[in-house]
């Protein structure tokens, strides 16, 4: 919500707008003159954006919109997350072995290993991935071996609406409508809070 606040400030700006417009139409022939090289790179960074926490490929999606417009936006944007989420079930699995004291996985990871029960189901999953920054659940159905089945259409179900709303406040960005910034913002705090707040509720119940 900080963050869309901030942007829309900033954007607010003659000047900061007309030098993020200056730079989208200079990066447009760029990425139109290598357009399956420009798309397979932006597949690529969308999917380590759901694998590594500190990384994120929103900067990317105002020239991505701009250049490609909304509609192909998403869908590569979705195609990389999928995939993304598909590598961190994988390191998950990699991760698998039997409990012991030690653990090699985070304490963010490691708080909802206790919590969890011993049968994650579909909708579970999707609450985990409504509530949770999208690496983490990869990694914990991969090691609690979830269905991949399961986890697989969760995945896909639970990133569509951030799909679509990462592609908007992109789109915002671009055509400087700021109240769709702020309205967003305010719009996946409430949602992300809410689903947490369900989540532990969840968790906190008796197995």
């Amino acid at each position: 919500m900080l963050i869309c606040a901030s942007v829309a400030l900033l954007l607010s700006v003659d000047a900061v707008y007309e030098s993020l417009q200056r730079v989208l139409a200079a990066a447009e022939p760029l990425i139109a003159g290598h357009p399956y090289l420009g798309a397979a790179v932006f597949v690529l960074l969308a999917a380590i954006s759901a694998v590594l926490a500190f990384f994120s490929s929103a900067l990317l999606l105002p020239a991505a919109v701009f250049a490609w417009g909304s509609a192909v936006t998403f869908g590569l944007l979705w195609l990389g997350w999928l995939l993304g989420g598909i590598c961190t079930y994988a390191l998950g699995l990699a991760l698998r072995r039997p409990r012991r004291k030690e653990s090699r996985t985070s304490g963010k990871l490691d708080f909802y290993l206790q919590r969890v029960p011993g049968e994650v189901t579909f909708a579970l999953v999707l609450l985990l991935y409504l509530a949770l920054p999208s690496e983490i659940p990869g990694y914990l159905c991969g090691y609690l071996g979830v269905r991949f089945r399961s986890y697989f259409a969760a995945l896909a179900l639970a990133e569509l609406p951030y799909a679509v709303g990462a592609v908007l406040l992109g789109e915002g960005v671009v055509n400087r409508q700021l109240s769709w910034l702020v309205g967003f913002g305010l719009i996946g705090a409430a949602l992300s809070l809410y689903a947490l707040r369900v989540l532990h509720r969840r968790l906190d119940q008796p197995s």
